[in-house]
């Protein structure tokens, strides 16, 4: 928890550690392992059985980001509620680090879940351990250390990915919405869920019977592979496609869009691509 007194010449707050406020609970443990005990790392959105889509933040996230000295924001619309809590809370010391910028993701029909990139995971790290290091340089070079060792801990993820790569490269799969799109682009995965399905889902909208029909078709054809499902956003037509996966016998891995709770950041996802790994596997 943030501790709402006066910031001290070292950049952080009554606690001396440096006030960082993050969208989702996935980039402020990007920030808490790259920072260490010099950051005091608050998250708005933390429910694993929340929907992004649907959140709205409270009068502490208000408080938190009014003292804030680095927030860090996905964009592309994804978390729209920061932009209300800065603008409701200004401060002229607040370093705002917005992903999608560092990543040079734009356009309103870009995917927002830019933390399944896995070749991009060290550029959002090496963003982040930059904005720490600005916002309170006397342990600028202790963040240096924290970004190298979390980009080293990399390595089993970005293999793993390598190697769904290597031994299914085209495989065939489908996912209810774009969660893990760049994850399967990375995976050289071919992925067949018509945009007319995934993305009013991904809205909260209802798809047409068209393409309901045609997802639908796409595992009782068994077309696919593997369905990758968002279980954190579950809707009555998605467990439909869900259940005609399963009796078709389509592989099913289950991925979230925030962190669950007791994992670090490469955990979680080095157990969704294994899991997908098993799934191609069978």
């Amino acid at each position: 928890m943030l501790v709402a007194g006066g910031l001290t010449a070292c950049g952080g707050g009554a606690s001396g550690r440096l006030p960082v406020v993050s969208s989702t609970n996935v980039y402020g443990d990007i920030a808490r392992q790259i920072g260490g005990s010099h950051v005091e790392v608050t998250s708005v959105l933390t429910d694993p059985n929340a929907d992004p889509h649907l959140f709205e933040p409270g009068t502490s996230n208000g408080l938190a980001v009014a003292h804030a000295r680095v927030v860090i924001e996905n964009g592309l619309g994804y978390d729209a509620f920061m932009a209300r809590l800065e603008r409701a809370a200004p401060n002229d010391k607040r370093r705002v680090l917005t992903i999608a910028d560092v990543l040079g993701v734009h356009g309103k029909d870009a995917n927002p879940h830019l933390w399944y990139d896995v070749p991009a995971l060290g550029t959002i790290a090496s963003a982040i351990g930059s904005a720490l290091g600005r916002a309170d340089t006397k342990h600028a070079s202790a963040y240096r250390v924290g970004l190298r060792r979390f980009v080293a801990s990399l390595g089993p993820l970005q293999r793993a990915v390598a190697s769904i790569r290597a031994a299914h490269a085209g495989a065939p799969v489908a996912y209810t919405e774009p969660v893990p799109g760049y994850l399967v682009q990375a995976a050289g995965l071919r992925n067949l869920a018509p945009s007319s399905f995934t993305r009013p889902i991904e809205q909260g909208t209802e798809p047409s019977p068209a393409a309901v029909s045609t997802m639908i078709g796409l595992m009782t054809k068994r077309r696919v592979r593997v369905l990758l499902y968002n279980k954190q956003a579950v809707s009555p037509i998605t467990a439909r496609v869900r259940a005609a996966a399963l009796h078709a016998g389509v592989g099913l891995v289950a991925v979230t869009e925030t962190l669950p709770p007791h994992l670090t950041f490469q955990r979680w996802q080095l157990q969704q691509v294994d899991a997908l790994a098993r799934a191609l596997g069978r």
